[in-house]
């Protein structure tokens, strides 16, 4: 009970300061919430806007009632630190009373693990520009909401925080989503449609798998970026990114060309900062493996959405056997069960090898089961550092292995035991530093 008090009373304390900095330096802010891609999009604004202007982002996936007063001070996560946690007050503190040199920009993640966890953030930031990512029919934190159509509400309430004169971002790709056009239109904001289609302000189209000669694996992806510009012409962007697959990490960077284009930047201004994009650890990652095998690092985060379109993903690279390792997809409630099979259906089609991981992904192993994918060709696990320590001994030359789950399934384990450059781990994976090794 003592140490609730003492959270609570620090988050009071971290979110007064941060209001007192925002109202005190008045920076311009991008906030970026959503189901699916929320870190991807953030870091491709961040890189959009860092050529020629001080701007500071969330770091990593700061974006609770914690995470987003931290990144507004500048501060890191304390952890369990006391004495860490006082530091940051006194920084925050110390923001307040004294002047200093402050970013002139703020790329915020901002996301929703309980109700009213977006309605608070929103109640006192003062938001330029809103980015709403996917919002697909079953998102994630489902659990603790009454339906899926209350986690979208609850990602709507960010158009909340915009400032009369500002701009809405949405993916235009789903219904639901430009439903939302109008609440902005209400406050006197503009909107900005992205997405993949033809009716979009800004599209992604051309997708296709990067390759270069004497490399027998795909490097990255490639697509361009179109936008619409004054007279109804259209501009050109292509962009070439290494070391990621899929078309769905790749619309973090049509999100972040629409976030620049509602800032009148060039198109050879976003092309030159577009191409410098490093993609975050853990989402859709290629990375060398064991026996001249090829991983597919998605192990930040999972949800029935983000697993389908993985699934997608490895169905790009023809060459060798497909094996998805497949952990627990939690926060799904009442839900779990349905999706969990749904997603066996899906891998049925699209692997050869399906390994899963935790009590849930059980599920999954059943829905493949039920679509006809072979018992033998079907591994369970409990844990996900044993499941990539069996794995060693039947992967080959030419295997793509998928390797995802949520958070507390830890998949990233199974990469640590499959990946060629082990040692490289801190660099490259997810979740690396001392806390998280702890856990």
């Amino acid at each position: 009970m003592m140490r609730r008090i003492t959270k609570r009373g620090v988050v009071w304390l971290l979110m007064s300061e941060a209001k007192l900095v925002v109202r005190k330096y008045k920076p311009r802010i991008i906030a970026v919430t959503g189901s699916v891609g929320k870190t991807s999009t953030k870091d491709a604004i961040y890189t959009v806007l860092a050529e020629g202007a001080h701007a500071r982002k969330s770091e990593k996936s700061f974006n609770s009632e914690v995470g987003v007063p931290l990144t507004i001070l500048g501060c890191p996560n304390a952890w369990d630190n006391p004495l860490l946690w006082i530091q940051n007050l006194f920084h925050g503190l110390l923001l307040i009373i004294f002047s200093t040199t402050y970013p002139e920009w703020l790329v915020l993640e901002i996301g929703a693990d309980t109700p009213g966890d977006i309605r608070s953030i929103s109640a006192w930031l003062p938001v330029d520009i809103a980015v709403i990512t996917r919002l697909p029919e079953m998102p994630v934190h489902v659990e603790f909401f009454g339906s899926p159509d209350e986690v979208i509400e609850e990602k709507a309430s960010l158009i909340t925080a915009l400032k009369p004169g500002g701009t809405l971002v949405l993916f235009g790709d789903e219904e639901r989503a430009r439903a939302l056009a109008e609440r902005a239109e209400k406050r006197g904001c503009g909107v900005v449609f992205f997405g993949l289609s033809e009716p979009n302000d800004v599209r992604g189209t051309n997708f296709a798998v990067a390759t270069e000669p004497g490399n027998a694996w795909p490097v990255g992806m490639q697509c361009d970026i179109e936008l619409k510009v004054s007279g109804g012409k259209k501009e050109t962007i292509p962009v070439v990114i290494r070391g990621v697959l899929g078309a769905h990490p790749m619309l973090s960077l049509v999100a972040a060309a629409a976030v620049g284009a509602a800032l009148g930047k060039s198109v050879a201004e976003m092309g030159a900062a577009l191409s410098s994009y490093v993609p975050p650890p853990g989402r859709m990652r290629l990375l060398p493996g064991l026996k001249g095998s090829l991983l597919i690092d998605d192990t930040y985060n999972s949800s029935p959405a983000a697993a389908e379109a993985a699934l997608g993903a490895l169905t790009l690279i023809s060459n060798g056997r497909h094996i998805a390792v497949l952990g627990d997809m939690l926060e799904l409630g009442r839900h779990s069960v349905e999706e969990h099979r749904k997603l066996g259906t899906l891998a049925a089609r699209s692997v050869d090898i399906l390994a899963v991981v935790g009590p849930r992904a059980r599920d999954i192993a059943q829905g493949a089961l039920d679509a006809e994918l072979p018992d033998s060709t079907i591994l369970h696990y409990d844990d996900s550092r044993i499941a990539g320590e069996e794995l060693k001994n039947l992967i080959g030359p030419g295997d793509v292995i998928l390797i995802k789950g949520s958070q507390s399934t830890r998949m990233e384990r199974a990469v640590e035991e499959l990946m060629h450059e082990p040692e490289r781990a801190r660099e490259f994976l997810v979740r690396q530093d001392s806390e998280w090794k702890k856990r």
